[in-house]
């Protein structure tokens, strides 16, 4: 298809909008994109962040997650939580 721009659409790049830029495999969230990191990347800079898969990332230290659970991304902390309010849903947990 002359108009298929990515066709697996597993990946994307997304700019580093955090202080410090961001290592690989840590999340990010750009408007409504959120991805992990394939490499390491400063502050305003395009990194490949892939969109779809599982990953094992922060979550609040005391806190316990079902399966199944739905799983939002906090991005005052850069970590994972189960609380909707104020954060952006990024998947479910799968262990």
């Amino acid at each position: 298809m002359r108009n298929c721009i990515r066709p697996d659409a597993r990946s994307i790049p997304m700019v580093v909008p955090y202080s410090g830029g961001i290592l690989s495999g840590q999340g990010l969230l750009v408007g409504a994109f959120f991805g992990v990191a394939a490499s390491d990347a400063a502050q305003n800079a395009s990194v490949e962040c892939e969109t779809r898969g599982e990953f094992d990332l922060p979550k609040e230290p005391s806190l316990a997650i079902s399966q199944g659970a739905r799983v939002f991304w906090d991005d005052t902390n850069r970590r994972i939580t189960t609380t909707a309010t104020g954060n952006f849903q990024v998947g479910l947990c799968t262990v």
